[in-house]
């Protein structure tokens, strides 16, 4: 088992936890991480690089959500994930900028899934993207259906993922939609646990 630094902070799409391995970004997950129960949250402990790597994180976020950073540059613990999924992630990370979409079909050509008819590589991506340790950083949000928004397991579901992509200029913001906040929000403070 590897050891994990975790931390958490609070967003416009609720609370974060984030957790990085002496080889990276190890995840991020919706609500507190399942290291700890609810209460008072910082790092726990570990090497400095360890910490450290977390605070960049964590700052990193921050900095998303305040509008400021639109690119994360954060080493990823890949060995976290298989082969498959490293394959078509990366692809996802390094190639779908912020305020882009692409589709679960067009994902899985650019990554060089294998011919299994017309949705079979497109189903293996949804999978893939339901699957993804990294939400936000390595931004699964970013991939929809050819024919809308798709699905999308982080947070409260789909209006984060809605949110989200407003935030990023990638859809056209509702008359409701407020930037301060998600529909179901747990307090943006713009401080890190």
């Amino acid at each position: 088992m590897t050891d994990l630094a975790w931390r958490t902070l609070g967003s416009p799409v609720g609370q974060l936890s984030v957790a990085c391995s002496d080889l990276g970004l190890a995840r991020v997950s919706f609500g507190h991480s399942p290291e700890r129960s609810a209460g008072p949250s910082g790092p726990s402990a570990g090497p400095s690089g360890r910490l450290s790597l977390l605070a960049d994180a964590c700052d990193q976020l921050a900095d998303y959500f305040a509008g400021r950073r639109r690119a994360f540059d954060l080493p990823i613990d890949w060995s976290m994930v298989s082969r498959a999924q490293q394959q078509v992630l990366s692809v996802l990370f390094d190639t779908v900028d912020y305020g882009e979409t692409i589709t679960y079909g067009s994902l899985a050509r650019r990554a060089g899934l294998g011919d299994g008819g017309p949705t079979l590589p497109a189903r293996a991506v949804g999978t893939i993207m339901g699957s993804n340790p990294w939400p936000l950083i390595v931004p699964c949000h970013r991939v929809v259906a050819g024919d809308g928004l798709g699905g999308y397991s982080g947070g409260t579901g789909i209006e984060i993922k809605r949110w989200l992509l407003i935030f990023e200029g990638a859809l056209p913001a509702t008359l409701d939609w407020d930037p301060a906040r998600a529909q179901v929000s747990y307090g943006w403070t713009g401080e890190s646990g």
